[in-house]
């Protein structure tokens, strides 16, 4: 008597191919598993995929950014863009404080703007630097952590700044969370850059020994 070959299920066949043949990309996996599935469909993959995904099981990470210096991976807006907000923020912050007039209902946007510029971007920006990954906090621990951080680190500048001759005055207060912000901004984007520059060499390492 003839026993009929048993199915491996579709999340068990994933996974196994993933350990065993360690694909680069979500559409290798999918033509490897689909060589042993051909009756799969893209949409029952990507269930899979997600599934997986919210297990926990399976980690995806995006492609490395294609740059090999620092000034090329400031051009790409995908992974800056949060640095573009940081620089623009403090540009309007600059704007509503010594351009614009302080009279109604203009004041209010100075307020609003002041608030994100002394509250907000501090921590925000120390965040970036500290965890430039991104994957170790996740959303509420990161707006908490940047809430705290810039209450702590905001009296520290004007702590700071009571012992120096400028005091704690507008302008020097403008001044130094002006370059405490956009310095460790900076700092944050040059942590990235270079992960982002070990993926990629770690990439083409990869495509060279799987051309060997």
């Amino acid at each position: 008597m003839k026993t009929g070959k048993v199915e491996i299920p579709l999340r068990e066949l994933v996974t196994q191919r993933i350990r065993a043949e360690s694909p680069r990309t979500v559409r290798d996996l999918f033509e490897i598993v689909r060589k042993r599935r051909p009756t799969l469909s893209e949409d029952e993959f990507i269930q899979i995929i997600n599934e997986l995904k919210e297990s926990k099981t399976l980690e995806l990470q995006s492609p490395a950014p294609q740059a090999d210096s620092y000034p090329a991976y400031l051009r790409i807006q995908d992974e800056n863009f949060w640095f573009y907000l940081v620089v623009l923020a403090a540009l309007a912050t600059f704007l509503t404080i010594y351009v614009l007039p302080g009279t109604y209902p203009l004041v209010i946007l100075r307020w609003i703007v002041g608030s994100i510029f002394v509250l907000f971007l501090p921590g925000y920006v120390t965040i970036q630097a500290l965890f430039p990954e991104g994957k170790e906090l996740d959303t509420v621990e990161r707006f908490a952590l940047t809430i705290g951080l810039s209450l702590a680190i905001t009296p520290l500048i004007g702590l700071l700044l009571n012992y120096t001759p400028w005091g704690i005055r507008l302008n020097p207060i403008v001044a130094a969370l002006s370059i405490f912000t956009l310095g460790i901004a900076i700092t944050g984007t040059f942590r990235r850059y270079k992960l982002a520059l070990k993926r990629l060499m770690a990439n083409r390492n990869s495509v060279s020994t799987n051309a060997q």
